[in-house]
């Protein structure tokens, strides 16, 4: 297993985000894109349940917490974006 870590970002000005596992990004990342393909504008829990299904049993941590972490990093890189005044939150791919 490598030891290559990952500082992630966060889209609110001020907020830092965490040093976790580059490896466990990874998977996340990929997790989170999958879970988005062909969906149209899940919520913030319907696509956490997603990326849970696919990754029940295989991944190693808590997959909520990862998945809060890597979903902000994602936005805070401009690859997903939260759909403005949605309520509860809706997320989609960044255009």
């Amino acid at each position: 297993m490598s030891k290559e870590r990952i500082m992630t970002l966060h889209p609110e000005e001020g907020k830092s985000g965490v040093n976790i596992s580059k490896q466990k990004y990874d998977v996340m990342h990929a997790a989170i894109l999958k879970a988005l393909e062909g969906k149209d504008e899940p919520t913030f829990n319907e696509l956490g349940d997603a990326v849970g299904k696919q990754l029940e049993g295989n991944f190693d941590g808590s997959i909520g917490w990862y998945y809060t972490t890597v979903k902000l990093d994602l936005e805070a890189r401009g690859v997903i974006e939260r759909v403005l005044g949605s309520r509860p939150q809706k997320i989609r791919l960044a255009k």
